[in-house]
């Protein structure tokens, strides 16, 4: 399914938000020995909308109208929206040992001991802010 959203994003204010260089982020993981890659599940489709604006998402069908109640792909912000997102839930430790590039975690440490207790705050983390990472 594809929706044309073109119009909508015409008035949008549009959310600025760098994506960071990926050189920079390996440049993060340089003392680490451990590594662990998650990738979100669903990324864009686990931010739901906000209330009372799922009416902006709307679609006809011959079958019926329907609205999103989670970000859909095409809106001009929804990669700015997921990105603060990402950054607010690990906000604690991205620098010290987590690393994320849109929808990918990258879990970082120097000992195995520390990796798994890294790897069980990050997932501690996801779970309360009902993010799932692929298996």
């Amino acid at each position: 399914m594809c929706v044309d959203y073109r119009d909508l994003n015409k008035v949008t204010i549009k959310n600025k938000y760098p994506i960071p260089l990926v050189v920079k982020l390996f440049d993060r993981l340089q003392k680490a020995s451990y590594f662990t890659k998650l990738d979100l599940r669903s990324s864009y489709w686990e931010v739901h909308i906000t209330v009372g604006d799922e009416g902006k998402t709307i679609y006809v069908t011959q079958y019926g109208s329907y609205e999103f109640l989670v970000m859909p792909f095409g809106l001009t912000n929804v990669p700015t929206t997921f990105c603060n997102l990402m950054n607010d839930v690990l906000f604690d430790y991205l620098d010290a040992f987590v690393v994320v590039y849109l929808d990918d975690i990258v879990v970082n440490s120097q000992t195995l001991t520390k990796h798994e207790r890294n790897l069980r705050m990050v997932f501690q983390r996801l779970r309360e802010h009902k993010l799932y990472v692929k298996p």
